[in-house]
């Protein structure tokens, strides 16, 4: 009996682990997809390098509340599968929106952005930012614009004078 408690314990502690160390997670509803549908998600998912796992709901609760993350608990109803990233934190979200909006069997749930619960409409508003390219290339046209104007300006006062010159 002692040795599936130790069990137990061994995978909530995992599951706390993954949780604090994740810099995104996602909960969702997995119930009415098919199992070619799960295995496409996992795919998906695993080319981002996003750990997908199903835990039992008591096993769950217990790590979101070793975790200092008992917000998550209201989402912890029904089959579940949670996405963990430890890297990207806009990648769990877009891939699992864009999925669900494919497959409405899927429905996001809840998650844990950067350690704070978030409700299911903050998720969803995070899949739709831009990945963290589109944002460093929006910042770099941003920062070109002025020195593109101001070289623009120089070669058209320098055309200027070349056309008094001559």
């Amino acid at each position: 009996m002692s040795s599936a408690i130790e069990v137990k314990k061994q995978i909530v502690d995992e599951i706390a682990g993954k949780l604090k160390n994740s810099v995104s997670t996602v909960v969702v509803d997995y119930r009415g997809l098919s199992v070619s549908e799960v295995t496409e998600l996992r795919k998906q998912l695993r080319e981002a390098g996003v750990e997908f796992k199903v835990y039992k709901n008591s096993m769950t609760r217990r790590a979101a509340e070793a975790a200092e993350l008992s917000g998550l608990n209201e989402a912890l109803t029904g089959p579940n599968a949670i996405a963990f990233s430890t890297e990207d934190v806009v990648a769990p979200a877009k891939i699992l929106n864009d999925f669900a909006k494919k497959h409405e069997a899927l429905e996001l749930k809840a998650g844990v952005i950067e350690g704070n619960v978030a409700t299911a409409e903050e998720i969803k508003a995070l899949a739709d930012l831009p990945s963290r390219e589109g944002l460093l290339s929006m910042l770099l046209s941003v920062l070109q614009a002025p020195i593109r104007n101001l070289a623009l300006a120089t070669k058209a006062v320098a055309d200027q004078k070349e056309e008094q010159g001559a």
